[in-house]
């Protein structure tokens, strides 16, 4: 479920958690390759670049080509933190169509096993912005896309299982 969190009238945060089937690191590994990304959700992520280092390393840099809202869109978002350990990673967004309506923003994704050991896990979707002025929308439809992202994810790992 969807939870907002409101710091100012510009700042803001979304989460949302996604239960998936698949295991936890198989998840947070899709997450870190790019190539594998736009396999699963080719309705939402049609190509990718890396501008700067190297794929699934921090400071990494990567031009994304994306359909939101019905329009192709384009971000290069910088890899911030990872920890595989806790299967999280952090991107935050530093140019295209995005920062043309946002000051900041930044996804944070964290997928945990689910309770009591049973199979799969929960992705958590995280997201902190600051929009340019009042004009602007809060982001709940991107988070409705890394829901269905996360969905089309979680299907695409199961079919090799």
């Amino acid at each position: 479920m969807a939870q907002a969190m409101m710091k100012s009238s510009l700042q803001g945060e979304l989460e949302v958690d996604v239960e998936i089937k698949a295991p936890p690191t198989k998840f947070y590994h899709m997450l870190t390759a790019p190539q594998d990304l736009t396999k699963a959700t080719p309705e939402f992520l049609q190509g990718y670049s890396v501008k700067e280092g190297e794929v699934g390393r921090v400071g990494s840099l990567i031009t994304w080509n994306y359909v939101h809202d019905g329009k192709p869109q384009v971000v290069t978002e910088r890899i911030e933190a990872m920890d595989p350990k806790k299967n999280m990673i952090q991107f935050r967004e530093i140019d295209g169509d995005l920062m043309k309506e946002f000051r900041s923003f930044l996804f944070t994704v964290h997928v945990t096993p689910k309770q009591g050991g049973r199979p799969g896990g929960v992705v958590k979707w995280h997201i902190a912005y600051e929009r340019i002025d009042e004009n602007v929308a809060h982001p709940e439809t991107l988070l409705q896309l890394c829901v269905k992202m996360s969905k089309d994810m979680d299907e695409m790992l199961l079919s090799k299982e």
